[in-house]
């Protein structure tokens, strides 16, 4: 008896998350590169020994991944796409495509870029190959780029603690289509029920946290173990974008065209039911009630996410508009031993500011220009008059990291934009978090770590390019009607698309 040969999969995808509103550009310096077998051992569920490692042959093309940011210039796009096919066409041909994307690209000159990358894909692969695409919740499905994947999948948790999980199961999927059954062959491209949501929220409203995210999300397992469904998934997408597709959808996938239409109707009409109970996934406010209601709270440490600039959502990182009160709040005036609060900014980056203070080094007193050279929109640059505490030049993120005390607040400067999501981000600055009144940190929802690092916390409602009131960032491009920039006189379509 002869065995059945492995199926041959390519891996292959571009995914980042980009706001429109911010005047970030995503250049190829934003871009981490991985190719061939770099690249396949960056999922776990692809090491050696893993059972789905043995599955297939796992072909390395090209990823480029980048931390949230603004949009990408046409050439960056067309660069890593030409890259993709030519490999793809080089190395062909493949039984299947692995696309490991986000799904709320923005590139200049396009609109739905993650669209058109996998209709080229397409192009290259041929009509018998079959596409298996990976995404984050946050991401919009527009019906094009539903019907060009066949099959397609997302997240079930925001903050995306699943998400290796839920590129496994993209995988898997795509062997298990790949692979024989007992009648000796494969079962090949299933059906999808698509269906368009007209709500368009921000991750902050829709963590699974909370209800009525939390439930709605805990009935997507169930419907993918009904008999005839492969998959399911539902997509809030991406509301910093202004362009058609961002809104809300759903995607079933099986062999039973009337399980998964109809399952997708279902799940389609629980979000657009709840359009109205979701709410912010924190007590939320302006900057003055924020920082009230932490200094007058017993509760240390007290975490103030400053929204608006969330890099981690697309912010460009360098608004200034929270640093200029917090340097200008009594509170925070004196060091702790006169008498004064403490605070931590995390963070502001501005390569030439961070060279210049590290430059002068831990100990020395500083007077050094910052912030706002990018985002200048909410406020202009600050000037940070203080002590060195710390200079850290080697942060594989951050790349020069330096603290500055300034009274009872120390500001983290940065040379590129980083994230702070865990506390040895922190304590390997010389900062003590747990021991600090106030941690204010440019994020929205709050990363695991630091939810669970966090006596109290609140979400400011801070303006940048990832403003949590959508309806002042001025949408022009959206299909229309779409919530909450809309009344609706009468219900919307929720019929699934059979793609």
């Amino acid at each position: 008896m002869t065995s059945t040969p492995r199926p041959r999969i390519a891996i292959c995808g571009m995914a980042i998350e980009s706001s429109t509103f911010s005047p970030h550009r995503s250049g190829w310096e934003a871009f981490t590169l991985l190719r061939g077998n770099e690249l396949v051992r960056r999922y776990p569920f692809l090491w050696d020994g893993a059972p789905l490692r043995r599955t297939a042959e796992w072909v390395g093309v090209l990823r480029a991944g980048a931390l949230p940011g603004g949009a990408v210039p046409a050439d960056v796009y067309e660069g890593v796409r030409t890259e993709i096919l030519t490999v793809l066409d080089a190395e062909g041909p493949f039984d299947g495509v692995f696309l490991d994307l986000h799904g709320a690209m923005t590139v200049l000159g396009y609109t739905d870029v993650e669209a058109d990358l996998v209709a080229e894909v397409r192009a290259v692969v041929g009509p018998g190959c079959l596409l298996s695409t990976s995404m984050d919740l946050h991401g919009n499905v527009s019906r094009e780029l539903a019907a060009a994947s066949d099959l397609l999948t997302c997240y079930r948790m925001a903050p995306h603690e699943d998400a290796d999980e839920s590129r496994e199961r993209a995988a898997a999927n795509l062997v298990a289509r790949l692979t024989p059954g007992p009648d000796g062959v494969p079962p090949g491209r299933p059906h999808k029920a698509w269906v368009s949501v007209p709500v368009l929220l921000p991750g902050e409203k829709t963590s699974t946290r909370l209800e009525p995210a939390k439930g709605i999300y805990a009935e997507v397992p169930r419907v993918e173990a009904l008999d005839g469904v492969l998959d399911a998934a539902v997509w809030v997408g991406y509301a910093w974008a202004d362009e058609p597709r961002c809104r809300a959808a759903v995607v079933v996938t099986g062999d039973d065209e009337a399980v998964i239409s109809r399952e997708a109707e279902r799940l389609a009409r629980r979000y657009w039911d709840a359009r109205d109970d979701f709410a912010f996934v924190a007590p939320a406010g302006s900057y003055d009630e924020c920082v009230a209601v932490a200094l007058a709270s017993d509760a240390r440490p007290f975490l103030l996410s400053d929204s608006g600039d969330n890099p981690t959502a697309g912010g460009a990182g360098d608004v200034t508009w929270t640093l200029a009160r917090l340097l200008d709040e009594p509170a925070f005036a004196a060091p702790p031993e006169a008498g004064g609060r403490t605070a931590i900014y995390a963070s502001l980056p501005d390569a030439g500011a961070a060279a210049r203070v590290a430059a002068a080094g831990p100990g020395a007193t500083v007077e050094v220009e910052a912030g706002a050279r990018v985002d200048d929109g909410p406020h202009g640059p600050v000037t940070l008059r203080g002590v060195v505490e710390h200079v850290r030049t080697d942060d594989p993120v951050g790349g020069i990291v330096a603290v500055i005390a300034v009274g009872g607040l120390r500001v983290i400067l940065t040379e590129r934009r980083k994230p702070y999501h865990s506390e040895s981000d922190f304590t390997s600055i010389g900062l003590d978090p747990r021991g600090t009144d106030v941690v204010v940190v440019k994020i929205g929802y709050l990363e695991p770590e630091l939810y669970d690092l966090a006596e109290d916390w609140m979400l400011m409602l801070t303006p940048g390019g990832v403003d949590q009131d959508l309806l002042r960032l001025g949408h022009k491009n959206l299909a229309r009607p779409v919530y909450p920039f809309d009344a609706f006189d009468e219900e919307p379509d929720l019929r699934a698309a059979l793609l």
